[in-house]
């Protein structure tokens, strides 16, 4: 409770901020780096603040993007055996030990997502925002799963299995694709929130 009373304070005045999640084993000459460097950047001179895990690989790659744009750049960290250093490109750094708050964390503070690969972890991220969305806990959002050649299988089951059998609710209205085209992605985000200001005040934070 005591580190979500404090990521709370800290983060209260961050703005429309976006959450990028993707695996801490992705290495540096990636491509997947790269794109999470690129998007970041892109979304932070758009005028968002970045929130990623504080660690390597794709966090350390949205962290630097945003950092080196100017913009906000936030770790939300956690001490793990193989992700124990946080990265250097942190605005603000948040230090957690356990992963629901740090989880919370995310999900009070992101007006959108964009997912690069990963593992479990970012698995478990990546369905547990569409779930808070379609139980109603916290505002629709967009969240863009970035590499088709990773993400394209999992998305077909998800379209045939889920959704077709009518286990899940539409997908459509959640802005939920794959894309991954920087500039696209950044515009998706200015369109759709202009077209929807009203979601940014729905954050649970309440940063605008």
């Amino acid at each position: 409770m005591s580190e979500m009373v404090h990521a709370a304070e800290t983060l209260a005045s961050i703005g429309p901020a976006i959450s990028i999640f993707g695996s801490a084993r992705i290495k540096r000459d990636s491509p997947y780096f790269t794109l999470s460097e690129t998007i970041a950047a892109q979304l932070a001179k758009a005028g968002f603040a970045i929130i990623a895990g504080g660690g390597p690989g794709i966090m350390e790659a949205a962290n630097k993007g945003a950092f080196e744009a100017g913009g906000a750049s936030i770790g939300l960290h956690i001490t793990l055996p193989k992700e124990s250093k946080r990265n250097e490109f942190l605005t603000t750094s948040l230090a957690f030990r356990h992963f629901v708050s740090r989880k919370s964390t995310f999900f009070m503070h992101s007006a959108g997502y964009v997912v690069l690969p990963g593992g479990f972890g970012t698995l478990d991220e990546l369905f547990e925002a569409v779930t808070l969305m379609q139980t109603g806990k916290i505002p629709t959002a967009p969240v863009i799963l970035v590499g088709q050649a990773f993400w394209g299988g999992l998305m077909d089951w998800i379209k045939q299995q889920l959704e077709q059998s009518g286990l899940i609710n539409n997908l459509a209205g959640m802005h939920f694709f794959i894309e991954d085209d920087p500039a696209r992605i950044t515009e998706h985000f200015k369109i759709f929130f202009a077209q929807h200001p009203d979601l940014l005040q729905q954050q649970p934070n309440k940063p605008v």
